[in-house]
Parts: structure tokens; sequence; C-alpha cells
């Protein structure tokens, strides 16, 4: 039966069309896991598996008593007001979502080869519950205090396997996602899926600085239903023919770019385990730089990931910073705020539904390669200065034309003429 995530009233929803099939049996997890070996998970394992580092769930919270995980959700709280203080009661109306993501990020398995091995094994959770609609707190407020809350608390990488739908975000998201990158923790984001009603990528995916993940098949090939397109993807991972372990036990059979993210989140977590020393923008790097190239970067972002190569290939450093990309953004496209009507908030308790907002600051879709045609603010920021300069430059052009032609005139004794008209006399 298949269960499609729902916006919730403030267009905010998880990111996941969770395809419910049959729960799938114990004897079998390991087996369907194959982006293990096909996406070098398992050659990564030989250099580390993710201890040390910890991974913040913004989600429905993670059930830290299934098997797979008991013992890997170390911390938690609740922003929706009401969940539980730890985070660890699945709330909303897909409820298991939050316990799904976090086995693919950092599942342990049980017994002798049971149960869902995470990318990152050995890496620590903390569960950060929130009510999509549903609570006393608005879906957008949540979101806010969840990200300055996985930060205050030791997060290392947050994953957000979830969207607004919307190309925009409210401000309060600027201060807290700023927050966090300011601090060297990598936010990873899902893309969304069309079978779920995201035709594009929605916020916090089109936000500056976070690291964005697109789905595809079994075959590495771009998934329809499990993926959205857009400018900001980062790289690819697998969406379809996922597992996820479900709330007081058991598995579910999945897809969509929620599965996707916590595959990516969990690479990063190698990394960071690999190399503790590297910045969040090396290590985002690193991520990307190794990445298996499909050519399409709207489709596949850099391409389908390799933990292998992102934990033990030569990457030559850089100097970007994500904190960077999103200082950047507000400074170029918050100037009205100050006098702008606020972004409407939910504080809606109804079951979740569709709604169209009109926000009054409207973000563009964010490129990584800046925009192609300036805005009213940069015209007159920098078209002026950019007019005074050419008006000199041709003074100065017309001046030095002046003095090479005295020049040659007195080294021809003043006999000098220009070629172009001249004729010559009978």
């Amino acid at each position: 039966m298949k269960r499609a995530a729902v916006a919730a009233a403030l267009v905010l929803g998880l990111a996941a069309s969770v395809l419910v099939a049959a729960p799938a049996s114990a004897d079998n997890i390991r087996d369907s896991e194959y982006w293990l070996a096909d996406y070098g998970v398992q050659k990564a394992w030989a250099t580390t598996r993710g201890a040390g580092v910890t991974i913040a769930v913004i989600d429905t919270g993670v059930d830290g008593s299934h098997p797979d995980l008991i013992g890997t959700v170390i911390g938690g709280t609740d922003v929706s007001g009401v969940g539980s203080s730890n985070g660890q009661t699945p709330i909303g109306n897909d409820s298991q979502h939050g316990t799904m993501v976090a086995s693919l990020l950092a599942g342990h398995g049980h017994g002798i080869g049971d149960g869902i091995l995470g990318v990152a094994p050995e890496s620590k959770i903390l569960s950060v519950s929130v009510g999509f609609g549903v609570g006393s707190v608005g879906s957008d407020d949540q979101i806010a205090r969840a990200v300055r809350w996985s930060v205050d608390h030791g997060a290392d990488i947050i994953n957000m396997s979830l969207t607004r739908n919307t190309l925009d975000w409210p401000p309060s998201w600027d201060d807290a996602f700023l927050y966090a990158m300011n601090r060297g923790v990598i936010v990873v984001a899902a893309a969304g899926n069309r079978g779920s009603g995201t035709t594009e990528v929605g916020a916090p995916a089109t936000m500056p600085g976070v690291v964005v993940v697109a789905g595809v098949d079994q075959n590495g090939t771009a998934s329809f239903d499990a993926s959205s397109q857009g400018i900001t993807l980062s790289v690819s991972a697998p969406s379809e023919g996922l597992v996820g372990a479900a709330p007081g036990g058991g598995y579910y059979s999945w897809s969509g770019t929620s599965g996707a993210t916590p595959l990516v989140a969990g690479v990063l977590a190698l990394i960071k385990a690999s190399h503790p020393t590297l910045s969040a923008g090396n290590l985002v790097n690193r991520l990307t730089a190794t990445a298996r190239s499909r050519g399409n970067s709207i489709v596949y972002g850099r391409g389908l990931f390799d933990a292998s190569a992102a934990v033990s290939a030569i990457v030559p450093s850089v100097k970007t910073n994500p904190a960077d990309e999103l200082k950047d953004w507000i400074r170029l496209n918050r100037r009205a705020v100050a006098t702008a009507e606020p972004l409407p908030t939910s504080t809606s308790t109804r079951a979740p539904g569709p709604k169209v907002i009109e926000p009054t600051v409207i973000a563009a879709p964010v490129s990584p390669f800046g925009r192609v045609l300036p805005a009213v603010g940069d015209l007159r920021d920098i078209g002026l200065p950019l007019v005074v300069y050419a008006v000199f430059a041709t003074l100065l052009i017309l001046v030095l034309r002046s003095i090479f032609r005295d020049t040659i005139r007195l080294k021809h004794g003043g006999q000098f003429r220009e070629s172009r008209g001249s004729r010559r006399r009978p």
C-alpha cells in the first residue's frame, strides 16, 4: 500500500514516498542492502565505521529500543509539544519515518548477521521529534528550534529527510542554519520526491550551504517517483528498494529521498571520523569531489557517492565554507526584511493537509553559480560604480592616444600623417 507523505499546514512535510509492502523479514534484511557493496561502504569500513561522530535526526522521533538501534540514540528532545522529552516517541501520521531514517544511518544490526547495518554503524544519534502539522508550535519554528538544539547538544551532522515544498524559507531558518554552519555542523537535506508531489526541490534543499541528496534506482539511474530535480543537488544516493527499521521492532520496505539522505549523512560521518581535523567545507568537498559523475548535475548533482573514495582518496583542500554561502545569500536577499511583513506561521493542530501560502519575501531558486540577472539592489550597489569606472577608463585611453600620436610626430620630424584617406601626389 502506498503511503505518500502529506505536507503539513505550512507546506512542510516528510520527503519520503513510503512504499509499505509486507513487513520485510529479518533474515533477508542484510541481503537487501545492496548499497553497502555497490557504493563502497563496506570498503570504507576497513578505515572507519563512524565512531566518535554524532548525527542529529530531525524527524518524527527515533525508537531507540529497536534491536538495531539499542545504545545508538544517546540523547534527544521534542520540539512539537506532543512527543516525549527524549525525542524517542514516534509521532505524527508517518510515525515510523524517523526510525527508518535512523536505521539506514546508524543501525548496527543484532545477533549474528540479522537486522540493518547503517552506513555509519558506530556513530551516535540525537533524536529530535518534530510534529508535521501537529503540536503547539508552528512547523517552521519547530525546525528552527530543532536545528539550534542539535548544535547545542553536540551534533556534528544534521539529517533532515523533509521538505517545506516551497523554494523559500522563513528568516528564522536563516539564523538557525547559520548558527549551525558557523559552528562547523553539516546539514544534509532530501531533494524530495515527485511521487509525493514535490516536482522541484524545496527548502531546506534550496538553502545555500546545505548538502542536498537526490535519489536513484538500483541501477544508479535517476528515480522518477522517488526523487526531484534542481540546481542545488549535491550528490545522489539509492532511493528505491530500501529497507528500514520499524518502531517497536520489525522492518519495512520503502523508497524516497528520505532514505537516500541518511545514506549520504552516514558517508559524511565516515569522512568526519577518518579526517577529524578537516573543516566542514573540506568534509563536504571530499564527498562531492569523489562522487561518480552521471553527467546531468540538475538530475544527479556531482554524481553517485563513493564511500570508499570519500574516505581514502587524495583530495586537494578547498577554502569553501557553507556558512559563507548562506551569509552571502542573506546579505543579497534579506534587505527588505526590516520593512516587509513576516512570513505566516502555522499554529494549526488539525490533521495535515495541503495549503497554498504567499510569503512576503519570495526567494528565487538558489544556484551554486550565482544569479544570471542582477537584482535592483545590485544595480544600485554595483552598476553605478561601474559606470564611473567606464567613463574614467575612456578618458584615460583618449589621453594616452593623444600622447602616443604626439610622440610619433616628434620622432618623424613632424611629418607623420595618418595613412587613412591620404593620396599620392602625381
